[in-house]
């Protein structure tokens, strides 16, 4: 897939307020500092797009962005931020929840974690959350170019055999690297494989 445009169209914290669930959605979602922003700005080959930051926990709303005319990326908060109140991430997780849930035209989450890490619990219990509300998800490992290959594989094997105590077989994963571009030809054609067998949801007009 070439990606030809890619504009910011709206920032949300209401689901109702979201553009129609008529065009397929990507929805990217990871621990704060994972490299989000970077990897949206990579994929779309439009540096400032979505807004890069030095302070963990910056983006507070659903983001959308459409591209090609066609579909859409959605950059949710990341979870696990620690300076947020109690009170600001169970509002967060609420309505990220939600939209995870209850969006009729989401594709697929890109759960994306850092290859860098060993497993972290928050990033298994999130996919695990997914999991049990069937909602289908991809793993994308980000900041491949940070390490060594060998290294990167070893903490790959390690999540995933993490999920296999939950899971009957792990999902399919992408390694990245902002930097180097290295994962997106993959998931470009990941997505566009999905967006050709896109059928426009049959979804309710808010009253």
């Amino acid at each position: 897939m070439i990606v030809k445009s890619a504009e910011f169209i709206c920032s949300n914290t209401q689901i109702s307020k979201l553009p129609p669930p008529v065009k397929p959605e990507y929805a990217f979602i990871g621990r704060s500092n994972v490299g989000k922003s970077s990897l949206i700005n990579m994929l779309t080959a439009k540096k400032g797009l979505a807004k890069t930051s030095q302070t963990p926990g910056k983006t507070q709303l659903i983001n959308h962005f459409y591209i090609n005319d066609n579909w859409y990326i959605v950059d949710l908060p990341g979870y696990g931020y620690a300076r947020a109140s109690k009170t600001e991430k169970a509002k967060w997780d609420k309505f990220i929840h939600n939209y995870l849930d209850k969006r009729e035209s989401l594709q697929c989450v890109m759960v994306l974690v850092d290859s860098r890490l060993e497993p972290q619990k928050i990033d298994l219990e999130f996919c695990n959350w997914l999991g049990e509300r069937g909602l289908s998800f991809v793993l994308v490992f980000t900041k491949a170019d940070k390490q060594s290959s060998i290294k990167t594989d070893q903490n790959i094997a390690k999540f995933k055999k993490a999920l296999l105590a939950t899971f009957e077989e792990s999902p399919q994963y992408f390694v990245t690297s902002s930097e180097t571009q290295l994962g997106r030809e993959e998931i470009l054609a990941f997505i566009d494989n999905i967006n050709n067998n896109f059928e426009i949801p049959h979804y309710q007009l808010p009253s």
